[in-house]
């Protein structure tokens, strides 16, 4: 009766493991996509959640593809209703597919909010002449107070 009393770590544990579960979990729910600081997007009231897919930027006078550089904007000609080397590479990421759908596969472009529509339009119509036509632009999301 007169031993000093103890700590009892398992209950302590198991609390702690539980919540390192709990936020594991919840932790995962959140999409956010790979922006770059060079790029503003416009913002939205959209309530769809991003989805992880095959991302064309608009940045610094390029056209990427998931970070790689397939075309120079300054080449384009205004002409060209399709942008070339972006076409090189969706028809290359389109090889690696063993069946498209018919809905087409899902693209997003990353776009400034200041970037010509005409641009835009040229790389919307490169995706979808590849079998990207679901073709999503990026956009921040609008925050709401109420």
């Amino acid at each position: 009766m007169h031993r000093a009393g103890g700590l009892n770590l398992v209950s302590l544990m198991d609390i702690f493991t539980i919540l390192v579960f709990f936020l594991m979990v919840n932790s995962s729910d959140v999409k956010v996509m790979q922006n770059n600081s060079d790029v503003t997007l416009p913002t939205s009231t959209a309530d769809q959640a991003a989805k992880e897919n095959l991302t064309v930027q608009v940045v610094d006078g390029a056209v990427l593809v998931q970070g790689r550089e397939v075309a120079r904007i300054d080449a384009i000609n205004a002409d060209d209703t399709t942008v070339a080397g972006l076409s090189e590479e969706l028809a290359y990421r389109r090889s690696q597919w063993t069946d498209v759908p018919e809905a087409g596969l899902e693209v997003t472009v990353m776009a400034d909010r200041d970037t010509d529509y005409r641009l835009l339009r040229k790389i919307m119509q490169t995706c979808v002449d590849e079998h990207f036509r679901q073709v999503r632009l990026a956009v921040e999301s609008e925050v709401r107070n109420g």
